[in-house]
Parts: structure tokens; C-alpha cells; sequence
């Protein structure tokens, strides 16, 4: 068996799967039974000012038969007080010392309150803390999460308010809610985190009650933006962190979070750059001990490439992701359908013939049977046929030569720029 175990920025844990900061880590019980259940670390549920929450606060996205595709919540902080808090954590990082236990925190953008809250929170042991700067509604409004979190001078301020002093490593928990999470990210580096997380939830609403007119959730007939997780969010985490990875400003450890459900998630994110990750919505949706196969399922996937470690994963494919103008322009695929696979559904010609670029053509043997092909010459890859195709293997995406040399979009405006100044070309 490969090792699993992770270190990040001195964090060590036996496992890559902490829990997040969500209702899963809101009290030691929680907790404790997640350990006991094998997963590997836990942020406990964040920790700050006012103790206060709503009724009603979740709602779930459904799609096609799935029963929370994406996830929208309108709950804010821990709403028991600090010295239980305090006291549960304590006894849990006694009960469970080889567990990454890492407390989430967030006040209002005040040094005092922060240095209050640290000192607190490192005087009953624990291996590291979150700080909170993604959260985007409820605390936003007053001045904390992602309104802090949206302003990268306020990301660094208060990261170095932290570190001067804290005693333990400190992750910066980055929200989502912004143009460009590279700014908030390299602000967090410049504050001196030891590392940072993300992404934190989506701002959102899930939906309206047709019969009522009441938003999904609503309190008492109103309702508010909440904020977006689940599965629907993987794609927009996996990017966020692929571009925090690539970023040579952003040298600290990531710790990967948005829609991780399974091992194979897990994997893309670690190859994607993050050291560990954390998860909240599968956990919500399916109980604790999804982490069983979670582990298993690592474990059989390092077993099978032959990689003895987890950490040999981490980043390998963060340099073939780069920008578009560095993609080759002279690389082609085309779809070749398997007719003895195919079903003759024709969701591939209808998709190709209304939306994309009327390559696949419907035609008759000579014994009068319908079958599809593709004109090669016509085709540009855009791989719809395969995406709508319900059978595996009737269609593929197949490399063609071109015979022309490789030639990316920014190779190719220096050619210009050279032809049109009458420089010479190489």
C-alpha cells in the first residue's frame, strides 16, 4: 500500500481527507466520529462574533435523476459559544493527536480581535488554523469573510496581524467571489501565510417555489443569497486552483476544496497542485464513511501506477495548464463513429446539425440500413458528438496529421508582427 499521509506547511495528517469548515465539524462528537470513521484531519467549524444563525438554511440543486448536484447554504459561524468550543477541540486533539485538527476563525478586520482570537484558540493545542476570508454571506454584510476576503489588502493586513502571533501554521481560506483569486492569493503569500485553501462557496440562489413564489431556502417569506457548493462547483475550484498553482508568486501550499466526492476527485486536484483536500457536501450528502473508499480507491490507484507516495502526485499536471495562446493551432482531432456500436439514436447528428458544424451525415447501405459517418474535412474536433453520445465507444476522438508545423497563437503574432516590420523569420 502507497502512503497516503500528507504534510501541509507542517500540518501532518494520515490521510489527504480533512473535513471542512461546514456543520460536519461543528462540535467534538462530529469530529471524533469522523476520526474514528478514518479521516485524516478536520477545519473545525469557524469560530468568531456574533453566535447567531436562521431557520430555515439549506437547499439543494438537482439535476437529471441526481439528488444534490450543487448545494446552497444560507448558515453562518458556529452559533455555541467559544468556551464549549474550546473545550470540545481540546479534548479531541487529546483523544485523536495524530489527526490534523486545524480551527477556523474569523472577527471583524480589527488586529486586537484577531490577536484575542488566536491566542485562545493556540493556548488549548491545535495543529493549525483557517482563516475564514471566503464565507460570502451573513458575516459579509458586516464587514467579515468575503467582504475581507474581496480586498486584497485586507487579506494581507489581517493574515500578518495573525502571524504575529500565532504559534502554529496558518491557511487563508480564499473566496471564490472575485475576478482574479491569484490577487487575494499572492496577497495572502505577502501576509506570510503558510498556506492557503479554496475555494470557499459560490454566491448563489438555488431556486423559487413555483406555488409559493417563496426563494429556496426562505426565512419566514424572505430570502437572501447563500453560498454554492457541491459537485456543480468542481470544475470552477479545480480551475482556481490550477491557477494559484502555476502562479510562481503563489509558493505556499494548497489545500484543495469545491465539490471533492470521491478519490478521483481527490486525485485530480493533488495532480492539479493541491497538497491535501478538504470536504463538506459529500460528507453531508452520504455520512462519514464515504471515506472508506475514498482510502480504498487512492490506495488501489497508487497502487496501480506503481507510486508509493501521495506526494510524488502533487502538481504533475500543473505545467500542461497554461493560457490559450500557448495551445497549438495546427493540432487537430476528428470523430470517427463505431457503427457496430452505435444505436442509430442520432443524438450526435442532431447535435452536430443544429449546434455545431453539420459534419455527421446520415446515410443507407446497400441493404437499406442507416448508418452515420463523419466528413473528416468538415469536422473541427469540437467533441459535442461524443459529450451527447449515451454509448461508450461508438464514437471517438481521434488525432489526424496536419503536416503543419506546431504553432501557437502567440508564435504566430510574432510572425505577423515580424512580416508586417519586414524582420527577418527563423
Amino acid at each position: 500500500m502507497a502512503d497516503l499521509s500528507i504534510n501541509l506547511a507542517g500540518i501532518s495528517s494520515p490521510n489527504p481527507f480533512w473535513l471542512a469548515s461546514a456543520p460536519p465539524t461543528n462540535t467534538g462528537y462530529q469530529v471524533q466520529r469522523a476520526f474514528e470513521a478514518g479521516w485524516g484531519g478536520a477545519v473545525w467549524k469557524t469560530l468568531g462574533d456574533p453566535i447567531i444563525n436562521t431557520s430555515s438554511r439549506f437547499a439543494a440543486v438537482s439535476f437529471n435523476g441526481q439528488r444534490v448536484a450543487g448545494f446552497n447554504n444560507i448558515e453562518l459561524i458556529t452559533d455555541r459559544p467559544l468556551e464549549v468550543n474550546l473545550k470540545e477541540i481540546y479534548e479531541t486533539k487529546k483523544r485523536y493527536p495524530n489527526h490534523a485538527l486545524v480551527v477556523s476563525l474569523m472577527v471583524e478586520p480589527r488586529q486586537d480581535k484577531w490577536h484575542e482570537i488566536v491566542k485562545k484558540v493556540e493556548a488549548i493545542g491545535v495543529d493549525g488554523l483557517e482563516l475564514n476570508f471566503g464565507c460570502p454571506h451573513g458575516m459579509a454584510e458586516r464587514g467579515m469573510g468575503a467582504a475581507s476576503g474581496q480586498v486584497p489588502e485586507l487579506v494581507e493586513k489581517q493574515t500578518y496581524w495573525v502571524k504575529e502571533v500565532a504559534r502554529t501554521p496558518v491557511i487563508v481560506k480564499l473566496t471564490p467571489n472575485i475576478t482574479d483569486i491569484t490577487a487575494t492569493a499572492e496577497a495572502a503569500v505577502r501576509g506570510s501565510a503558510d498556506a492557503i485553501s479554496l475555494i470557499n462557496t459560490i454566491n448563489s440562489l438555488a431556486g423559487v417555489d413555483l406555488d409559493s413564489w417563496n426563494t429556496i431556502p426562505h426565512v419566514n417569506g424572505k430570502g437572501a443569497h447563500g453560498g454554492y457548493c457541491g459537485p456543480a462547483v468542481k470544475p470552477i475550484a479545480l480551475n482556481m486552483v490550477a491557477e494559484c498553482a502555476r502562479n510562481e508568486n503563489i509558493n505556499i501550499p494548497i489545500s484543495g476544496i469545491g465539490g471533492i466526492s470521491n478519490w478521483q476527485d481527490t486525485v485530480e486536484f493533488m495532480l492539479m497542485g493541491a497538497t491535501g483536500v478538504q470536504v463538506c457536501t459529500a460528507a453531508m450528502h452520504h455520512g462519514f464513511r464515504i471515506v472508506e473508499d475514498m482510502i480504498d480507491g487512492l490506495n488501489n490507484y497508487l497502487d496501480d501506477k506503481g507510486i508509493s507516495s501521495l506526494s510524488e502526485i502533487v502538481g504533475k499536471v500543473v505545467p500542461k495548464y497554461s493560457d490559450w495562446g500557448n495551445l497549438d493551432l495546427n493540432y487537430k482531432i476528428v470523430a470517427q463513429i463505431n457503427n457496430d456500436i452505435c444505436i442509430n439514436c442520432n443524438k450526435c447528428h442532431i447535435a452536430c446539425e443544429d449546434t455545431s458544424h453539420q459534419c455527421i451525415d446520415m446515410l443507407k447501405d446497400n441493404s437499406g440500413n442507416s448508418y452515420l459517418t463523419v466528413r473528416e474535412e468538415d469536422c473541427v474536433g469540437c467533441n459535442l458528438c461524443s459529450i451527447v453520445c449515451p454509448v461508450e465507444g461508438a464514437i471517438d476522438m481521434v488525432e489526424v496529421a496536419t503536416g503543419l508545423p506546431s504553432m501557437n497563437w502567440n508564435q504566430r503574432q510574432e510572425v505577423i508582427q515580424k512580416v508586417s516590420t519586414g524582420a527577418k523569420i527563423k
